[in-house]
């Protein structure tokens, strides 16, 4: 909702505020009619063209006929689910909605497991049938996939077994399933009292805004509660979480990995010395953070610094407030250095093509992302209120969204899909030049000062945090994998471990934070943390050099953005002009952290 007005309901919504739908389908009556002809609910099996009797994969023709006719049908119900999950955000509650959306989910559900069958065939080919199929001058467009397939060869089941695993794959959601009905629905806090004895709601929602608040009553009680309630829960919280390792482990020994690690990464092509390289280097750079908790605690002027003193500013806050067309104005501009080709895409996307569902409606679904399909804009969902923060999550889905839009213009659909590694890159790219160009036209000292405390606690969050969640998240695995049961007392005692380190000896550790790991949602997709921190080493990378004006720098980002698939997310970073199997990336933002807490101290400290 624009700034302060009353949240409406979905038809009150003025048409250029919301997301353009129908660039996808004109009518409902459309997309019912391609849900119906791509589901084929009413048949079994549903795909029978795609069956394993209708090709001989020693035939490269045919192989050519079945991938054609794969990608065509994966293409359609990419596009069947991408409209169906934008209509459903747009109105949880909505009946027929929520049925659209469910349908497409079967029907997703039911393609991946009558076509588990083409990696394990292709696979179990002689070796000369495979060198045969790439050289083939009818699958050179399949080349790059086909390569990414083989290179699985030895983690890929028989035929039966991989349909076997993916019929399984439903009841393996069960621990992530249960923990976010337990998370988002069935938990409840007890309320906070504020400084002045106010009763305040405690929800996941309003968490986040105490945590910040300059009551620090109201903080502390909110971080007493919240914790405390999950460690009411913390046996069965810890028997969700070790169903999600088993779930892990399961998937590592049957298709012969060393490790639920290295079943994570593989399938990736991500090393595993850029796992172990990122918990070295954070480690390494620990005196840089503790320095820096030495310096706000001094500032807040605390006998001693607690866990929910760190998310507060140690500046006054600014106000900066903006429209949305004031945002994308500043947003645009801090994107210059790329040409005025990317300014004019995403002018237009998210002023004219309406990119955008841009304001909170009632029942809206929370949050931001982008989104879409090959065949669509990339859509981005947010709630945008005007507030800094809400230009930051602007320009952050802004980045997703032109790092799709380039992938799909340069790439063919089966390798227009980017890595999960890099899929934070180019949103923290567009945070970074953002922040710099609001930092130089600053206009005080305290508008430097509160910009500047901002992107270090974003720092602090998005790299130091997530590596120690990382941390974290190997040793429970490490456990399981050598027989040993994960308990809540093991989990506490690790997790305790891991904030006195990595905080240090200016904060105090409360032991409410023994119980943060039965609350982290990310968790139940395995090791995915890590990649928010290796994402801003990065991003940060990039954006220094194209802001320094290094040669080709800008050229060599937009074709990392326009890359795609067509190479492994580690050569393709490191062409744009990062290695991440290096440390280099993770001390230069080590390094850029220092220079921003000397920045802040030499403003706050000038007389």
């Amino acid at each position: 909702m624009p700034m302060d007005q009353p949240v409406k309901e979905r038809s009150e919504m003025p048409i250029k505020d919301c997301w353009n739908t129908a660039a996808l389908y004109q009518e409902s009556a459309d997309f019912e009619k391609d849900l119906t002809t791509w589901s084929r609910s009413n048949q079994t099996p549903h795909y029978p063209e795609l069956g394993a009797s209708s090709f001989n994969l020693t035939n490269t023709k045919d192989v050519k006929k079945l991938l054609d006719l794969y990608m065509q049908m994966d293409r359609n119900l990419s596009k069947v689910y991408t409209y169906a999950h934008l209509k459903h955000d747009e109105d949880v509650s909505e009946e027929n909605a929520k049925k659209g959306y469910m349908s497409a989910v079967r029907a997703a559900h039911a393609f991946r497991e009558e076509t588990s069958w083409i990696e394990p065939a292709l696979l179990q080919l002689p070796q000369e049938s495979l060198d045969k199929i790439l050289a083939s001058e009818d699958l050179k467009e399949y080349r790059t996939y086909l390569q990414k397939i083989i290179r699985l060869k030895p983690h890929t089941l028989t035929g039966e077994k991989e349909h076997l695993i993916a019929c399984s794959e439903r009841a393996m959601e069960t621990s992530r399933k249960a923990f976010s009905s337990l998370n988002n629905a069935d938990l409840k806090f007890p309320a906070c009292k504020d400084k002045d004895g106010n009763l305040r709601e405690l929800t996941h929602g309003t968490y986040s805004i105490y945590i910040k608040s300059s009551d620090r009553a109201l903080r502390k009680e909110a971080f007493m509660n919240l914790h405390q309630t999950f460690g009411m829960y913390e046996n069965t919280l810890c028997e969700l979480l070790e169903g999600q390792v088993q779930k892990a482990i399961f998937h590592s020994r049957v298709r012969n990995y060393s490790s639920c690690l290295e079943a994570a990464l593989y399938p990736y092509e991500i090393d595993l010395s850029v796992y172990s390289s990122l918990i070295q280097g954070a480690k390494q750079g620990l005196p840089v953070l503790h320095e820096s908790l030495e310096f706000r605690k001094k500032q807040l002027g605390y006998p001693e610094l607690h866990l929910y003193d760190l998310q507060v500013p140690i500046v006054s806050e600014v106000d900066i407030k903006m429209t949305y067309e004031e945002a994308v104005e500043v947003i645009l501009e801090s994107i210059a250095v790329l040409g005025s080709d990317y300014q004019a895409i995403l002018k237009k996307g998210l002023l004219e093509d309406r990119w955008v569902d841009r304001y909170e409606n009632k029942r809206k679904r929370s949050g931001a992302y982008s989104s879409g399909c090959y065949d669509s804009m990339p859509y981005i969902l947010m709630n945008y209120h005007g507030s800094l923060n809400d230009v930051m999550t602007l320009t952050h889905e802004s980045g997703h969204s032109m790092h799709s839009y380039y992938s799909r213009e340069h790439q063919p659909y089966q390798d227009s899909s980017y890595s999960i590694f890099v899929a934070e890159v180019a949103s923290t790219f567009h945070e970074e030049l953002l922040f710099q160009s609001l930092l130089n036209k600053a206009k005080t000292k305290e508008e430097k000062a509160y910009l500047i405390n901002q992107k270090m606690d974003g720092i602090r969050a998005t790299f130091f945090r997530q590596t120690m969640f990382a941390e974290f998240e190997l040793a429970i695995h490490e456990w399981v994998e050598k027989g040993v049961p994960l308990t809540p007392a093991l989990l506490k005692e690790k997790y305790m471990q891991l904030n006195k380190e990595y905080f240090g000896k200016a904060v105090e550790i409360d032991p409410e934070i023994m119980w943060e790991w039965s609350r982290i949602p990310h968790f139940y997709s395995s090791f995915y943390v890590y990649q928010y921190a290796t994402g801003i080493s990065a991003a940060c990378t990039l954006a220094r050099s194209v802001l320094q004006g290094k040669q080709d720098a800008a050229k060599r980002y937009l074709e990392f953005i326009s890359a795609g698939s067509s190479l492994d997310p580690l050569a393709v970073l490191k062409r744009a002009g990062v290695d991440m199997r290096s440390p280099d990336p993770v001390q230069s933002l080590i390094a850029y952290f220092a220079e921003l807490g000397a920045q802040l101290k030499a403003l706050l400290e000038e007389k």
